[in-house]
């Protein structure tokens, strides 16, 4: 059993989620930027499908790319190199979520319910939460939309229309964010995809310890600038990617 959530934006600790699903911690509760930032900074993040009550989740181990990780492949580096995508930050986020949401060949439904798109839009309007977007000329093609506290970048959804377009987005975020002095990248669950980009798994005890710090101190809250990793896809640092 896993406990239902009263008024207020308490949590019960992280040990207590179970291994059955992993992480499954917590019922109830709201979508409201208090409820969001708390929970974040404790390591847990709202994951469920339309028609269920929120569920709230901290599975064990955690996914995580630290910046200075990120494997860049060859194939990748060639399509940086070419200047074929332009990436922005933060011009168009309802419009990244919208595109994370939609169906998949491969998935059934989808855990960014209306809901959820309206509670992080308003954690953008905020400054918490910011998209990376690729494009190809006036065509968003690629991205993906996460919440930065402090030093963390907890990221939650990527798509593509294009091959390689949300790997782009996701790697001018790493290196930016290696730039920007930010620790750690969250992932939340295992996939192939992420550990081919860096991924590794974190014991929860070691990256819930780590929040306090790591989220106490950083950015403060505000838009990134449409053209702050533009840098990174200019010829003269093009040839640093590795």
């Amino acid at each position: 059993m896993i406990p239902w959530l009263g008024d207020e934006p308490l949590f019960p600790p992280v040990r207590r989620a179970l291994r059955e699903p992993n992480g499954l911690l917590a019922a109830g509760g709201a979508l409201d930027p208090d409820w969001l930032l708390a929970a974040y900074r404790q390591g847990i993040f709202p994951w469920f499908s339309a028609g269920e009550p929120i569920l709230w989740w901290s599975p064990d181990p955690r996914m995580v790319v630290v910046p200075a990780e990120l494997r860049v492949t060859r194939s990748l580096r060639k399509t940086i190199r070419s200047g074929r995508f332009q990436v922005r930050c933060d011009t168009s986020f309802p419009a990244v979520m919208a595109a994370c949401a939609a169906p998949r060949s491969y998935a059934q439904g989808t855990w960014i319910t209306p809901a959820m798109q309206a509670a992080y839009c308003r954690m953008h309007e905020l400054g918490w939460a910011h998209s990376v977007e690729t494009w190809d000329g006036d065509e968003l093609v690629g991205g993906l939309y996460g919440m930065a506290l402090g030093r963390v970048f907890y990221g939650e959804s990527m798509f593509h229309r294009a091959t390689d377009a949300s790997k782009v987005a996701f790697a001018h975020l790493a290196r930016w964010l290696e730039e920007q002095g930010f620790v750690v990248i969250d992932c939340q669950m295992t996939t192939a995809h992420l550990a081919s980009l860096g991924g590794r798994e974190l014991a929860r005890d070691d990256f819930v310890a780590g929040l306090p710090d790591w989220t106490a101190e950083g950015r403060a809250p505000g838009r990134w600038p449409a053209d702050a990793m533009a840098h990174l896809s200019h010829p003269d640092f093009a040839a640093d990617w590795s």
